[in-house]
């Protein structure tokens, strides 16, 4: 059966040297993101062609040769586009370290340790529309070690599971002609988007919008979040964020909407008719103005291991830079016996004009490199 491994770095070709020796398996090529890549180098000792991607984004389908049963990913950020898995005659398989269709996307073992979860595992998965929502070809799974690292599970677990796992597919495709084909069930799926070192500025929260407060208390019974989504929904209002829970069998919660301000009275009156329904409401309303003369307001998440001194250490960053915090909500999560609790921090600031977007990423970067923590920063409009 004649493969191409699509891949780079150790794992890359750490896979290529496993498959090599499976009997019947040969390569018609490597594909590798940049020449000096350490799988470029092992294919080329190995007397391999090595395909070195133009675009580092996509597989093309010039770089499948004809007569490719099999492509093979491992380890590779570059899409294997539509076209260049037809020319191959099973099409493609990867290996995620996870069991998906939990944790698609590019962190997928950070945000295992994120989230806090006991269990772990690998799934080869069929190459498809979709980052990593193609049908499954094999699985397994394996514990969380208490406090272990995302670097620590990958090398003791993950990665040994990835070669055991594409070894065991290859050798499955090389006997029967087929690969083994489970659909992802879509219910359990979540994303694991790549964590995010530096400080992030995008446009957010529309001018000419009205705030609604919303806190709601009353008996616990299914339904309460749904009648206040419709609600909000039916006149077009935007659910910015929400603290709700079930406290001594009532449910008690406080809800942000933002209206389109033509509509603000209507939805008001609308959530106030629920009410009727034995629930308690209190409605604040404000105009969504924008931050005051030579201010402007920043949405800052904050994400890492709790330790002591996260928030004044941020606090003290933001006062000298003469930063002022609106609000301020902090909550530690995630706390289990294979993975150390996490701390996290979301508020709004009042920026001066003055502190440049440049200057503020300077101030920010230096808490997510020190202290080991994801923050992102939006803009909620001027």
């Amino acid at each position: 059966m004649q493969c191409v491994l699509a891949g780079s770095r150790y794992f890359g070709a750490t896979v290529l040297e496993a498959l090599r020796r499976e009997a019947g398996v040969t390569f018609a090529c490597v594909i590798v993101p940049a020449a000096d890549d350490r799988l470029a180098l092992a294919a080329a000792k190995s007397g391999l062609p090595v395909h070195v991607l133009a675009n580092p984004k996509i597989v093309p389908a010039e770089a499948i040769p004809e007569g490719t049963d099999l492509v093979v990913a491992a380890h590779t950020h570059a899409r294997i586009s539509d076209e260049a898995l037809a020319r191959s005659r099973l099409g493609g398989i990867g290996y995620h370290p996870s069991l998906l269709p939990r944790h698609r996307g590019i962190a997928a073992v950070e945000w295992t340790i994120l989230e806090g979860d006991p269990i772990a595992g690998g799934s080869v998965y069929h190459l498809a529309d979709g980052w990593d929502a193609g049908p499954i070809a094999a699985q397994d799974w394996c514990f969380v070690a208490r406090g272990e690292s995302a670097r620590e599970l990958w090398e003791r677990a993950l990665a040994p599971m990835g070669l055991d796992l594409l070894a065991r597919v290859v050798r499955h495709a090389r006997d029967h002609g087929e690969l083994p084909a489970k659909p992802q069930d879509a219910r359990f799926a979540t994303r694991a988007p790549m964590l995010r070192r530096a400080v992030v500025l995008d446009e957010h929260a529309p001018p000419g919008t009205t705030s609604l407060v919303v806190t709601v208390v009353g008996p616990d019974r299914p339904g309460i979040v749904r009648m206040l989504s419709e609600r909000a929904q039916r006149f077009g209002a935007n659910w910015e964020a929400s603290r709700l829970s079930r406290l001594a069998g009532e449910f008690a919660g406080m809800v942000h909407f933002e209206v389109p301000g033509e509509n603000a009275d209507a939805l008001a009156a609308s959530l106030q008719g629920l009410e009727s329904s034995g629930l308690k409401l209190v409605i604040a309303k404000s105009d969504a103005s924008g931050a005051p003369a030579g201010m402007r307001s920043i949405d800052l998440s904050l994400v890492g291991d709790d330790r002591v001194g996260i928030v004044s250490h941020l606090t003290r960053i933001l006062a000298e830079a003469g930063i002022s915090i609106e609000h301020i909500h902090t909550e530690v999560v995630g706390s289990t016996a294979a993975a150390p609790k996490k701390f996290k921090v979301s508020a709004h600031l009042l920026v001066p004009n003055a502190v440049a977007t440049d200057d503020l990423r300077k101030h920010l970067e230096p808490v997510a490199s020190e202290m080991k923590v994801d923050i992102a920063l939006g803009n909620r409009g001027d």
